[in-house]
């Protein structure tokens, strides 16, 4: 995907693609907003606000313009317009010219009875929220039930109270319209059906529908193609059709009982496009935050792990680093490569936690300031302790050499980067 870098002097036109109700406001505030933050809300309501003038169309304002009103830099509001994207909220388009320009199309929030059917939403809203918190919001939205079991209905059908009149010319009239999650690519759907035994899954079983709902599960609980297979075959009945309730159930089940119990929640996996380098610089040195910033930190643990499974404790602490901390993927890569090596290979929760604070107050984002800031503080470290022990050498990350000529570098060092590498290469 083009990388595109939003300016405050960019401009914007707002159009309406929908009906917003007070309802759907307030959906927005009690079911979104625990999942994508207030920011992101700010944002989309500003932009319904733009629309004040005209219930379809703004005119053209600048992002500065955004700038000013939410108090916010441009790096903020570019990455609460790709959250509202990624809920489904807006739709971007974009064109470049002096100055570039954007259109947001605006759309309606789901519905609560589609947000609660959503395994992504649903789930995602449970875990951010917690069960006390996620009950109290889901008994506003369960409607009463009441008994009719003895009443008879004498509704009157309309043909019987209307008849028929002249013709008329239909009018186009604003409806609607929701846009919910997009996912792509996460599931192969043919190597799904050609895993599965031979007939015991009807292709017409999989429609739009269901693959959605398939790609979703996969999605939340980061299940590749073979894994949700093993999870298809425990629902598919002898008609070759399977329950949708009782996919979600098997697939959180799947999920729970390989992670301590615990319900997974969204979060950047990768570091956002715009803390990312830019791309053209080929020595080793752009090459390793390449991977720091392309690499999820769980799949980098991996890396770490030889290919096998982080323990729960590791990965709750990846969980704290980014979700309660809010530190960007790629400084977490960089934390989790710099205290492995610092602490002979173990991520100790004070030590690491006490960096994490630090890189959090200086406000550390992209995974070159992390390794700088890492670089600085080493020196001191080093300074430190060389009266104690003069005779004791610390290992230290492969990036610790600004230089990393190839020459310079050992065979294990080397191998160390090939290693790293390989999967992005």
């Amino acid at each position: 995907m083009k990388l595109i870098t939003l300016l405050p002097a960019d401009t914007y036109t707002v159009i309406n693609k929908t009906i917003i109700t007070e309802e759907d406001r307030k959906n927005i505030i009690s079911l979104y907003e625990p999942i994508i933050g207030p920011i992101a809300v700010c944002l989309y309501f500003n932009l319904l606000r733009d629309l004040r003038l005209n219930e379809f169309i703004s005119k053209d304002y600048t992002h500065h313009h955004l700038m000013r009103i939410m108090n916010s830099s441009i790096e903020t509001i570019k990455l609460a317009r790709e959250t509202l994207e990624g809920v489904g909220l807006i739709k971007t388009y974009y064109k470049e010219g002096e100055p570039n320009s954007y259109c947001y199309e605006i759309y309606s929030p789901l519905s609560p009875k589609e947000f609660f059917a959503s395994p992504i939403f649903n789930i995602t809203l449970y875990n951010n929220l917690g069960k006390y918190e996620y009950e109290l919001i889901k008994a506003e939205y369960e409607l009463p039930k009441i008994d009719i079991h003895d009443y008879e209905d004498i509704s009157k059908e309309l043909n019987y109270t209307f008849k028929s009149s002249s013709t008329y010319e239909p009018i186009d009239t604003q409806e609607r319209k929701t846009q919910g999650i997009k996912l792509n690519g996460i599931i192969d759907f043919d190597l799904l059906l050609s895993s599965m035994p031979k007939g015991i899954l009807k292709s017409t079983t999989l429609n739009k529908k269901t693959k959605e709902l398939i790609e979703q599960l996969a999605y939340i609980y980061n299940l590749d193609t073979l894994k949700m297979v093993e999870i298809l075959r425990t629902v598919i009945t002898e008609n070759g059709t399977f329950d949708k309730d009782e996919l979600r159930k098997s697939t959180r089940k799947y999920y729970q009982y390989n992670n301590s119990g615990k319900l997974p929640t969204i979060i950047y996996r990768t570091q956002p496009e715009y803390l990312k380098t830019p791309e053209g610089d080929k020595s080793q040195l752009a090459q390793i935050i390449y991977m720091f910033e392309n690499t999820s930190p769980s799949d980098f643990l991996k890396i770490k792990y030889k290919g096998a499974k982080p323990t729960a404790r590791d990965l709750k602490l990846l969980e704290t680093l980014l979700v309660d901390l809010e530190l960007q993927p790629a400084v977490v890569n960089v934390l989790i490569d710099y205290v492995l090596k610092k602490n002979n290979n173990k991520l100790n929760q004070s030590f690491v936690e006490t960096i994490a604070g630090q890189w959090k107050r200086c406000n550390v984002e992209t995974a070159e300031e992390a390794m700088n800031l890492a670089k600085k503080e080493n020196k001191k470290y080093t300074k430190t302790t060389a009266k104690k022990s003069s005779n004791i050498k610390k290992e230290e990350p492969i990036w610790f050499n600004q230089e990393i000529k190839k020459e310079e570098m050992t065979a294990e060092e080397q191998q160390e980067i090939d290693d790293l590498l390989s999967k992005y290469r």
